[in-house]
């Protein structure tokens, strides 16, 4: 299995930015697909985004859309999650997870994937 490792959560104001970032410092994340979760307190765990082992596919959850890109270098391992126009209701642990999907695929349920990061908080103050 990979081995998951978030950075680049932190406390920033409502409107403001951050670009987090996952990465596997053991094997390549070429072949994986690669999503963003969230948990906040008193809620389940929700998808955020996801995209696909070549990038050329990606899906966001409603909130995010338009707000949050995903993206990934696979020449160094890494995928990220920019955000912008960040609201106080996008506070939440952020975790990335990893699976192997037939095809081109992705998917946004979290029983989709098999290993996953520890977390990086996100806390936007308003």
């Amino acid at each position: 299995q990979v081995q998951l490792v978030e950075s680049g959560g932190g406390l920033v104001q409502a409107g403001g930015s951050l670009r987090l970032s996952c990465a596997d410092s053991g094997r390549t994340l070429r072949s994986y697909a690669m999503a963003w979760f969230r948990h906040a307190p008193v809620k389940e765990r929700e998808f955020v985004a996801a995209i696909n082992w070549s990038g050329s596919s990606t899906g966001y959850e409603d909130s995010v859309r338009g707000r949050f890109t995903i993206s990934r270098a696979n020449a160094t391992n890494t995928v990220y999650l920019q955000m912008n126009s960040l609201k106080p209701e996008d506070t939440a642990g952020y975790y990335c997870a990893a699976h192997r999907f037939p095809g081109t695929g992705w998917s946004a349920s979290v029983y989709s994937y098999n290993s996953w990061g520890q977390g990086t908080q996100v806390t936007v103050s308003s």
